[in-house]
């Protein structure tokens, strides 16, 4: 702390404008400047405050919350070189409300009474410029509420419409745990974990006929809002095209030249699926860009060789190729998406298909429910990412053939 100030540096604070040079400067003798350091504060919130600081040097911000200041680094508002500081606590008497940091070395002046109400404020033109002072922090100030009040309100609104978004995704996906309950010749069953409040990650399957079930998975890129209205297309031209069709590569070709169409976007998806014949466990596979499928077969897990194919919606006028497989009576098949293989535990090792694999082979096995075992995947996938939020949308569909 040091004694006097620089006359110079008068004519750029607004408390001393039009006020008389020397007059000023002979009140002001005496009154302290403190230098302070990068980081250190001025004033804490509940802090008793008396007197009134000018900013004559640095870089001086006001934190309105002083404990996401000091522990997430969160910027404050910025005071400029002439600012006043601490008028409200200066006359009220409360205690300071508000963080207020140098966040570079800085040079303040201090107005302390009794000299500020004696000697300072007196002079011709200083209450005139301390009363504008105090108005444009109170219209700062309300424009601040209001602006954190409609921001608020947005965020409200927000979440209102990310919930019905996520609603109404929810109810275009077969959740029936496990589905189809009523047939005796397969089980199935599927769980999505997002990553937002809305995924791009999807997964349905439907009897065509009584003999013949189609499934598929998908991954849109990216998630939210966008992914979900492309997912939900997805869903409805899968739905539409696999009716009419009883080929997978087939599915996968006209839905590909669908979506390709006008995408400007450039957003596209990854999608897998098969048609199975049940009666006889014939198993046509097809495969656009993802990644492919688990098989626990008599207590070994291994993944499935199909063709990668290429991304659905990306480029028009694309080929896929078919697998055909027998799928056994105890035959497991699990499709999922690469929000499982691919998240890392702390070292960022990805879970991969190994970890899915063990967890199969470990609980997969036998009538074992497959909501359990799914539930038993993602548990698993929880410890090896030590609980923290997925990085991507998981969703993984599981479906065993029964019979002798």
């Amino acid at each position: 702390m040091s004694t006097g100030v620089d006359p110079a540096a008068l004519s750029r604070i607004p408390l001393f404008r039009d006020v008389a040079q020397g007059p000023l400067a002979r009140a002001l003798r005496g009154c302290p400047v403190h230098h302070l350091a990068r980081g250190s504060a001025l004033l804490r919130p509940g802090q008793a405050n008396r007197s009134i600081f000018v900013i004559l040097e640095g870089k001086v911000s006001v934190h309105l919350d002083a404990g996401a200041a000091e522990t997430a680094g969160v910027e404050g508002i910025p005071l400029p070189v002439g600012q006043c500081i601490g008028e409200l606590s200066a006359i009220d008497g409360l205690p300071a409300s508000a963080l207020v940091r140098a966040e570079t070395d800085a040079t303040v002046l201090e107005l302390a009474p009794p000299l500020l109400w004696t000697r300072i404020v007196p002079l011709p033109g200083v209450a005139r410029n301390l009363m504008r002072s105090l108005t444009e922090r109170m219209r700062l100030t309300n424009q601040l509420a209001m602006e954190a009040e409609r921001h608020r309100l947005e965020l409200t609104q927000l979440h209102k419409e990310l919930e019905l978004a996520r609603s109404l995704q929810t109810a275009m996906l077969p959740l029936e745990d496990p589905m189809f309950p009523g047939r005796t010749d397969i089980a199935m069953a599927a769980r999505m974990e997002p990553a937002s409040h809305v995924g791009g990650d999807f997964f349905d399957a439907f009897f065509i006929d009584e003999e013949h079930l189609f499934l598929c998975i998908g991954d849109v890129s990216g998630h939210g809002i966008a992914a979900a209205l492309l997912m939900a297309r997805i869903v409805g031209l899968v739905r539409v095209l696999a009716s009419g069709e009883r080929s997978p590569a087939l599915v996968l070709q006209r839905l590909n030249d669908a979506l390709a169409e006008g995408n400007d976007s450039g957003v596209f998806a990854t999608l897998f699926c098969g048609l199975l014949e049940v009666g006889s466990g014939r198993l046509m596979l097809a495969n656009g860009g993802h990644g492919a499928p688990l098989l626990l077969r008599q207590g070994r897990c291994q993944p499935i060789e199909v063709p990668p194919g290429m991304l659905v919606g990306a480029f028009p006028a694309r080929r896929y190729q078919e697998r055909e497989l027998a799928l056994l009576p105890g035959d497991l098949l699990l499709l999922h998406t690469d929000g499982i293989t691919e998240a890392e535990n702390t070292r960022g090792l990805p879970y991969g298909a190994e970890g899915c694999a063990d967890v199969l082979e470990s609980v997969g096995g036998g009538d074992a429910p497959l909501p359990g075992v799914l539930q038993e995947l993602l548990t698993s996938l929880e410890r090896y990412v030590n609980a923290e939020p997925l990085a991507d949308d998981c969703t993984l569909m599981a479906l065993r053939r029964l019979g002798g």
